[in-house]
């Protein structure tokens, strides 16, 4: 039998306001796995029954689907926010704590206050409202959809910008994801400025 598609729904967000939250945000991150570059997190507030054609999770779309849904949400949300923790503050903090810091900073930056946040995944990332983490949510809620896209699209593009400073690394082929390419970069120019030095401890050494 084939599996089911899942694609994202109100469902969360029509609980959540019937539920007395008045309004309710998407959280999701893009990027926690690279050797290189920010983490990035968006915040979107989008208003109830807001049609999206195509919308789902990052992962699941091609680049071009995911850059045409950046500009619509951008349209149609009612609030939106992306920010970012640095390579830096990732090796000071680690990934899960550099992570949540993003994801704050996307919540603070919205104008509008959510009364709950849904998250992807299963980390209550700490941010000033009522949370509710959800496994899988970027192919379940359209907030948390609509967030991923944001944080995937606006990270690819900051990636590509770097590539044009470090171009022997080839950035904009891997956009900092440990590939072979990546690899054969890094044992042939070391470790950069714009690197993740706690991913790379192990290795880096050798890259000298």
């Amino acid at each position: 039998m084939a599996k089911e598609k899942t694609v994202p729904t109100y469902e969360l967000e029509d609980r959540a306001r019937a539920d007395g939250f008045a309004v309710v945000c998407g959280i999701d991150e893009a990027g926690r796995g690279p050797l290189a570059g920010p983490v990035f997190a968006a915040a979107v507030v989008l208003k109830p029954g807001t049609d999206i054609p195509g919308l789902n999770d990052s992962k699941k779309l091609t680049e071009k689907k995911r850059e045409a849904l950046f500009d619509v949400i951008l349209e149609v949300a009612e609030d939106y926010c992306v920010a970012s923790a640095t390579e830096r503050e990732i090796d000071e903090l680690n990934i899960l704590q550099a992570t949540f810091l993003a994801m704050n900073r996307a919540f603070t930056g919205l104008k509008v206050k959510p009364d709950l946040a849904l998250i992807d995944g299963n980390r209550n990332p700490g941010v000033d409202a009522m949370v509710e983490t959800v496994v899988k949510g970027d192919a379940r809620s359209m907030s948390i959809a609509a967030a991923s896209i944001l944080a995937k699209v606006s990270r690819d593009r900051y990636m590509l910008e770097v590539a044009k400073l470090f171009p022997e690394y080839r950035f904009e082929k891997h956009k900092g994801y440990g590939t072979k390419l990546h690899y054969e970069m890094l044992q042939k120019y070391g470790v950069s400025e714009v690197h993740r030095r706690s991913f790379l401890k192990n290795l880096e050494e050798h890259f000298q």
